[in-house]
């Protein structure tokens, strides 16, 4: 019996141990869209917040799954539990329902027809945003516009040299600018969503990029880039978590040359400067206008 498991479900809700994980949040995860139409017996989803993504990961999973297959979808209440019923009735589906540690939790069996299948695949799969003009997704961050932060750091830039990474480079958008400069020998391009990357492989069109589906918190740190570009993540599963930047800004010091610099850009709000100072030599604050810091910061 083949069982998809997409997310990672809080530990009140039973995983079968023979699941094969399906998320793009899990870095060597398969992927729910490169599955066979009706060739999964079993699928559980631990849905995305986000409503286009959400109705998108049910769409593929619908699909996937053998007419009479079983299809168990959950979320915690405030990031679209409630709303799942809504969605379900909306595919034409009759589903259980029931209710677990905050959580809302609708069993499904497939019936031969779904409707609506098309037009969910469609919504939240990739896409070329208008007045954006570039590849992007829902689910991946400020998936339809380019970030205020993200923005900010771009305007103040300068040209770098030599070899670089973008720590959670989403589609691609800082990258592409930082590449402008023909001193930048390489730059690799990491984020822990593989839509992120699929994304930014079609959007920066540069030999000297590289791309990599992988967890900025867990990369080797040989000490070998002359720079450094991020806009760090501050929430995990929806709730702030500053240790998230703080992790990066570690990370941005050990993946650095001594002399090496990192260019970080964070919300006004979030406390950076103690981890920034403790671990570079020398710090700058260079920007800090509409409700975000850009820090200069010397390995």
């Amino acid at each position: 019996m083949t069982t998809i498991l997409y997310g990672r479900p809080p530990a009140v809700f039973d995983v079968p141990t023979a699941a094969t994980q399906a998320s793009p949040l899990i870095p060597g995860a398969a992927s729910l869209e490169a599955l066979e139409p009706g060739s999964v017996d079993e699928a559980m989803i631990y849905a995305p917040p986000g409503a286009i993504e959400r109705r998108y990961t049910i769409a593929l999973a619908l699909r996937a799954l053998k007419v009479g297959g079983r299809l168990d979808i959950m979320a915690a209440k405030d990031k679209g539990g409630s709303r799942l019923a809504k969605e379900l009735k909306g595919f034409g589906l009759e589903f259980g329902e029931t209710a677990k540690a905050h959580h809302r939790r609708c069993i499904v069996e497939r019936p031969a027809a779904i409707d609506g299948l098309d037009a969910a695949l469609k919504a939240g799969g990739p896409q070329i945003v208008p007045g954006l003009e570039a590849w992007s997704q829902p689910g991946i961050f400020a998936w339809d516009r380019v970030d205020p932060g993200t923005a900010l750091l771009a305007q103040v830039l300068p040209p770098l040299k030599g070899a670089g990474a973008d720590l959670g480079c989403g589609f691609g958008a800082l990258s592409i600018v930082a590449l402008r400069s023909k001193e930048i020998t390489s730059l690799r391009l990491i984020d822990l969503d593989r839509r992120a990357i699929e994304a930014a492989h079609k959007n920066v069109d540069d030999p000297r990029a590289r791309f990599e589906w992988a967890d900025v918190r867990t990369l080797p740190t040989a000490g070998e880039l002359n720079f450094v570009v991020s806009n760090p993540p501050f929430h995990d599963g929806g709730a702030e978590d500053r240790r998230l930047g703080q992790n990066f800004i570690r990370q941005a010091a050990a993946l650095l040359k001594t002399g090496g610099v990192a260019w970080i850009v964070a919300n006004r709000h979030l406390p950076y400067e103690a981890e920034l100072n403790a671990a570079f030599k020398r710090v700058r604050m260079v920007a800090d206008q509409g409700g975000y810091k850009i820090f200069e910061a010397i390995k």
